[in-house]
């Protein structure tokens, strides 16, 4: 199922934005940018093909980094076949920071994982 997709982004849960940029971009030297998402700001860096996203929260060590799978598309069949083989899902399809669209599920772990499709890419795709 997603065999096809790659790990697009890694989402850490930080203290502080701005001790974050600092030892992102002027410690390791990686192109950070801070953008304003409706449920506040976050902070992005790339490294390669693979962005990191570092949101402000109050969460245990531990509970992050997350792994996000990107999706060109289809995310509500992708959570649909998840539901089928018994996957829980921990934050149904909702609207990222940017307007695309996410959903988080649980290994059988425990450890979240989380999916993402941009804003302009279908919800589901007809015969997936």
């Amino acid at each position: 199922m997603l065999a096809s997709s790659e790990i697009s982004a890694i989402v850490f849960f930080v203290k502080d934005l701005d001790r974050t940029n600092t030892f992102y971009q002027h410690v390791l030297g990686l192109s950070t940018e801070r953008i304003d998402g409706h449920d506040g700001a976050l902070l992005t860096a790339q490294s390669g093909s693979l962005t990191l996203v570092f949101i402000q929260a109050d969460e245990e060590p531990g509970r992050s980094p997350v792994a996000v799978f990107g999706l060109e598309g289809g995310i509500d069949d992708v959570v649909d076949a998840l539901v089928k083989q018994n996957v829980e899902i921990v934050v149904p399809v909702s609207e990222a920071p940017d307007g695309g669209l996410t959903a988080d599920f649980l290994d059988p772990d425990g450890h979240v994982l989380s999916l993402y499709q941009p804003a302009e890419a279908p919800r589901s795709i007809p015969n997936a």
